[in-house]
């Protein structure tokens, strides 16, 4: 996670693992128009690419399918490690 994060260049990575950090469940579309109201210049595709990659290469992410969108949330076992490395970077 830290070299993941030593090569975000403007601070995305660490926003949206903050986001995440909140607890709640997220759909690719509620987390990029968090981004672009934060001022961020981000695409959907670009987003939906970052959070599969959470969730695929650093096994951070459980995903919910069910629905018509797949729902993110941060693993349970996770929250303090994500936290501690954020509060650390």
């Amino acid at each position: 996670m830290i070299k993941y994060l030593g090569r975000d260049e403007n601070g995305i990575r660490k926003v949206v693992l903050n986001l995440f950090l909140t607890g709640d469940k997220f759909t690719t579309g509620e987390v990029y128009d968090y981004l672009d109201k934060g001022n961020f210049e981000v695409s959907y595709r670009g987003v939906s690419a970052m959070v599969g990659l959470m969730n695929t290469r650093l096994g951070i992410l459980s995903i919910n399918v069910t629905g018509d969108h797949n729902v993110y949330s941060l693993k349970e076992t996770y929250k303090n490690i994500v936290g501690s490395v954020l509060e650390n970077y």
